[in-house]
């Protein structure tokens, strides 16, 4: 297994036998008012496909959960035809953690560029994993 981070990605076609890329971005210090909006959550889904061409697959699942204060907020799942993109929104920190998996290619930079400005984060981190 490969994890790299933003300073050495890894795009799958300068390594062919990739099967697909999975980015886990955990973006900190959003803004409080757009992890708490699920119509905006939903939108950013939208755009975020578009972006990176990916095809949704039925509507875009955003639930609120967590009794615990720690874990309480929004997840969201979105099946995409080449896999899923899903997040969670921990209100207690204003963190998101952002997952995408996709066996068609995609750049992890931009997700995590798109998703940092959208929900309006100080900093983030990327962690790419290439599956085989």
């Amino acid at each position: 297994m490969n994890t790299l981070t933003a300073e050495t990605p890894l795009k799958m076609d300068t390594v062919p036998e990739v099967w697909g890329i999975a980015s886990a971005i955990d973006i900190y210090d959003c803004d409080p008012a757009k992890i708490r909006d699920a119509d905006l959550i939903k939108q950013f889904v939208v755009e975020l496909c578009d972006l990176i061409e990916m095809k949704r697959f039925g509507e875009t699942q955003v639930v609120h959960f967590g009794e615990d204060e720690k874990v309480a907020g929004f997840s969201m799942v979105q099946l995409i035809e080449t896999s899923l993109i899903s997040a969670h929104f921990a209100n207690k920190t204003n963190t998101t953690y952002l997952d995408v998996f996709s066996c068609k290619a995609y750049d992890p930079e931009t997700v995590k560029s798109f998703a940092q400005t959208y929900f309006g984060g100080s900093f983030s981190n990327l962690n790419v994993t290439h599956r085989y």
